[in-house]
């Protein structure tokens, strides 16, 4: 049911040559600003190495996932054992007899957890806040089940409609009344209650927020990872680093060999590393500085035939981020046409029509569960949801079907 990440790679790889996509792609290449230039009507990027790419169309398909967070840790420079980021996977050391720390609890760590804790000597676990895990619903795809959908293919489209159905109700209780989560909470519970034997680690392991408003994770092995010997919970967070120990604020010290940081990615907020000048020399990171904004989270006023795909509040906390992104990629698709078709310099959505827009994201999303009082990754420093999108996937996917000429300034 769930492809592990080799098969997924494969499969990028497959398309990558059966599209002859190769000579298309540049590889190792790090972008470090871009500028629109309104007299051209193009973009010109330059790269970490010098060169100059020059593009009537921009596309950021960065997502929000890019950039590490890495806790300031007091006495971190003293360690002497391994630290890496879990998005920078060091895959030349050996956790094999090694003592490990942990740091996080999100959805890289559920997945680490498990698939390092047979090899590992021990592992310390630093949790600031538990998160709410449901049952994985993973098992092999039976023979029947295979020769079903290779020979008659509609029942394999049918049976994508149901999980995309069942996927799209949860939102019922993550977008229309946080109350209605209660029964997946019910259900969490009863998962931890029968995977961790231990009373004291069950309640060290209890969520204390409501369902959805942190990200819902999915996983059956990571509460028995945490229920072995070798396995340590550690609660009170970490006061320092001393050489190669970690001094939780208990005053408990732990000898470790390697420190891995889950602790996720600087989501809600622009890198201003990377300086895209727009019309009249804007700098996108000053539009945002109180937050990134779009026009369904894909074009940018005063940003001319720059589109993004995963920009602000687009993502999800219930369904596939997949169906979002196709929805984009069609909709900048129109955009792209248009512009060739009908001769056009450039396309600027209008001031207002961003605004009401905006206004609208930010009112739906004050009864949603992500505005119940816990603070995520789904938001700024101050307090703002620049993240989610606050409805159903359908409700986005119709609003981006057909392309309205009227939302946008067309230079001829």
């Amino acid at each position: 049911m769930f492809s592990p990440q080799v098969e997924i790679l494969n499969y990028l790889k497959d398309c990558v040559s059966k599209y002859e996509l190769t000579s298309f792609i540049r590889y190792n290449t790090n972008i470090t600003g871009a500028e629109f230039d309104e007299t051209n009507s193009c973009w010109n990027m330059n790269t970490k190495s010098g060169e100059r790419i020059i593009a009537k169309t921009f596309v950021n398909g960065m997502g929000p996932l890019n950039r590490a967070v890495i806790p300031n840790l007091k006495g971190i420079e003293t360690f002497t054992g391994k630290t890496f980021h879990s998005s920078e996977w060091d895959h030349g050391y050996d956790l094999a007899g090694k003592r490990v720390a942990v740091i996080g609890t999100g959805a890289s760590v559920i997945q680490i957890v498990p698939n390092i804790v047979n090899k590992v000597k021990a592992l310390y676990l630093f949790q600031r806040t538990a998160p709410w895990i449901l049952p994985k619903p993973d098992r092999n795809m039976s023979a029947f089940e295979k020769k079903l959908f290779r020979f008659l293919p509609f029942t394999q489209k049918l049976y994508r409609y149901f999980i995309y159905w069942v996927l799209e109700s949860s939102a019922l209780g993550l977008v229309v009344n946080p109350k209605w989560t209660k029964l997946l909470e019910i259900v969490s519970l009863r998962h931890l209650k029968k995977s961790v034997a231990d009373a004291e680690l069950r309640k060290k392991l209890t969520p204390k927020y409501i369902l959805g408003c942190k990200r819902i994770l999915l996983s059956n092995d990571y509460y028995p990872a945490l229920a072995l010997p070798k396995s340590h919970l550690i609660t009170d967070g970490i006061d320092r680093v001393e050489g190669n120990s970690i001094v939780a604020k208990d005053g408990k010290s732990m000898e470790v060999d390697a420190i891995v940081f889950g602790t996720g990615f600087n989501s809600a907020e622009y890198p201003k590393e990377l300086v895209i000048k727009g019309l009249n020399g804007k700098i996108l990171a000053d539009e945002w500085k109180h937050g990134p904004e779009a026009y369904l989270g894909t074009t940018v006023k005063h940003f001319p035939n720059l589109f993004f795909i995963i920009g602000p509040n687009t993502g999800l906390g219930n369904n596939s981020m997949i169906f979002m992104i196709e929805s984009q990629v069609d909709y900048i698709v129109q955009c792209i046409k248009n512009l060739q078709e009908n001769g056009y310099r450039y396309l600027d959505v209008k001031d207002n029509i961003q605004k009401e827009y905006n206004i609208e994201i930010q009112k739906n999303l004050e009864h949603t569960v992500w505005n119940t009082g816990c603070s995520s990754w789904y938001q700024t420093a101050e307090g703002k949801n620049t993240s989610i999108w606050p409805g159903f996937t359908f409700q986005y996917w119709k609003r981006m079907k057909k392309m309205k000429e009227d939302d946008f300034k067309w230079v001829k």
